[in-house]
């Protein structure tokens, strides 16, 4: 029988855990913990990605500076403000929130967030550290997803993890963390040749290609954990992820829906994230 994955739920109960943390912090250390949201332009879903990050702080009780520059900032004004967040000691985490305009070098930027803020989990040595198996910030998409298989009790040691998209954001980082849990990994990409068996043979498969439907109920071991990271329209404007729901609950163990699934937990652990750098200082 299938079971659901409810990232809400599991969200809900780590923000509880989050608050608590905080709720210590702030008692044992006499200070606000601080993260700040830089936004440069008027993305619509950037926009709302902003708002529900700063809910998010008021719900565990981090204080959010909220940083907004306009579409035709220059550079020289982002890179300004990101290195003044850098040196403000009331501030724990840093976020630029993506994409930025296209005449900004983002990569520039972001390399200006020092590592100990980086809450993202996107700087060269949080990614060096990942991958040698150190403890560090870990990207929040990806990281959600472990705390999603820790909490549903699936085992990872020794399971053959497909995970099907390489970027740096997340297929990557879902990668290393699968790995240092002790499963035997496979990276898929749109040059994988045979992709359908390669998925076959996974009783772990995460998916994060980007594409509506794209992983059918054909690709699916049976008895499988699958972990749709994917958020797309179908054709009647509804969101959807890149797994066929419908046709490939009844194969799994578990599977997590889109939306109620990894969604919910990657604001989470943004949160998480914040207050682990805060503890770091």
């Amino acid at each position: 029988m299938t079971a659901l994955i409810d990232g809400k739920r599991l969200a809900q109960d780590m923000r509880g855990e989050i608050k608590r943390g905080v709720e210590k912090f702030v008692k044992e250390r006499g200070r606000e913990i601080g993260l700040a949201v830089v936004l440069v332009g008027e993305n619509p879903a950037s926009q709302v990605y902003v708002r529900n990050k700063i809910k998010a702080c008021e719900e565990v009780g981090i204080k959010s500076y909220a940083e907004y520059l306009s579409a035709d900032a220059a550079q020289d004004d982002v890179e300004n403000l990101v290195k003044r967040l850098a040196d403000d000691k009331n501030i724990d985490g840093i976020l630029v929130q993506l994409p930025l305009p296209k005449h900004l070098d983002a990569e520039k930027i972001l390399k200006l967030i020092p590592t100990a803020k980086d809450v993202d989990g996107f700087s060269e040595e949080n990614t060096g550290k990942l991958c040698m198996g150190e403890d560090c910030l870990v990207a929040c998409t990806p990281n959600g997803v472990m705390k999603m298989l820790e909490r549903y009790g699936v085992e990872t040691k020794g399971k053959k993890a497909v995970v099907v998209g390489r970027s740096n954001i997340v297929g990557k980082p879902m990668a290393m963390l699968l790995l240092n849990a002790d499963a035997t990994v496979t990276v898929c990409h749109s040059k994988t040749v045979n992709l359908k068996e390669e998925c076959l043979r996974a009783d772990i498969l995460v998916v994060a290609i980007g594409k509506a439907k794209f992983v059918t109920a054909d690709m699916v071991k049976d008895g499988a954990t699958v972990i749709d990271i994917g958020m797309n329209r179908n054709e009647g404007g509804k969101l959807c992820g890149d797994v066929d729901f419908e046709n490939v609950k009844h194969k799994c163990a578990y599977i997590t829906p889109v939306p109620g699934g990894v969604g919910p937990m990657t604001i989470t652990m943004l949160m998480y994230n914040t207050l682990q750098a805060a503890l770091r200082r």
